[in-house]
């Protein structure tokens, strides 16, 4: 897998498939890494699509972040070292955060928001942050009994538990003290791009009121229900939610301008 390397020194790994002009970028969640992305959604036909590790999870150098602005700076640092002017961000719960904010603060350099699990605020209860702090593994086992539909396969279960346990507490806590201080619904509605909007209809920590509202207040938004998924909605159902994407850029490609 490569590495770009920021002009802070962060050494990011990504991994990329090339199979078209368009450039999508993938961005996980909290405590997560390229993995949370299925292949259906890393190799996307038609698209060049980088599934990359925020810094201090997966493969990249640490530490990891506190607040999504700098999880913005990265990723835009990420695009100017790659060599990608314009993009689609695609990004999951945290990973939504980043790219609604990304619309915000740099629409120069998105042609499409796809927000998976995700909200215009992202609070995140006090006993979760304190949890992390003092029993960790329990705290994680938690989230985990929490982040996936009824119907989700045990050991996807099991593997999403143990690859958060790998993120460690430090990087955990970071992510979700970013989410909780997040808030931008009273400027989201500035957002510009097309933007598609994915809730899984059993997810408890972004429900389907989160995405709801998304749509209702972005000028260009789409909303779209996947039935019996859960918060981990890419990996629960990833054919559905690479039909809704593939859907979502084919829609693109006649406005794009280079």
């Amino acid at each position: 897998m490569p590495t770009a390397t920021l002009l802070d020194g962060t050494e990011v790994y990504y991994a990329v498939h090339r199979d078209g002009p368009l450039k999508v970028l993938l961005v996980h969640g909290a405590g997560g890494s390229h993995l949370a992305w299925p292949s259906a959604l890393r190799r996307l036909p038609g698209a060049t699509t980088y599934a990359l590790d925020l810094p201090g999870h997966g493969r990249s150098s640490p530490p990891g972040r506190e607040r999504i602005e700098e999880y913005v700076s990265d990723l835009l640092g990420f695009m100017d070292a790659v060599g990608i002017e314009r993009g689609v961000v695609v990004g999951h719960s945290m990973g939504g955060a980043i790219a609604q904010m990304v619309g915000l603060t740099a629409p120069e350099r998105v042609e499409g928001l796809v927000l998976v699990g995700t909200g215009a605020r992202l609070r995140v209860a006090p006993a979760i942050l304190e949890g992390i702090q003092t029993g960790f593994e329990a705290t994680v086992r938690l989230i985990s009994e929490w982040a996936w539909g009824p119907d989700a396969d045990p050991a996807l279960v099991e593997l999403g538990r143990r690859l958060m346990e790998e993120a460690g507490p430090e990087v955990l806590l970071g992510d979700f003290l970013a989410c909780d201080r997040f808030d931008v619904r009273e400027r989201v509605g500035e957002i510009a791009a097309p933007v598609l909007i994915l809730t899984g209809s059993e997810d408890r920590m972004t429900p389907l009121r989160f995405g709801e509202w998304l749509a209702d207040r972005l000028p260009r938004g789409t909303f779209r229900r996947i039935e019996g998924a859960g918060h981990m909605v890419m990996l629960e159902r990833p054919q559905e939610v690479q039909g809704a994407v593939l859907a979502f850029l084919a829609d693109l490609r006649p406005e794009r301008t280079g």
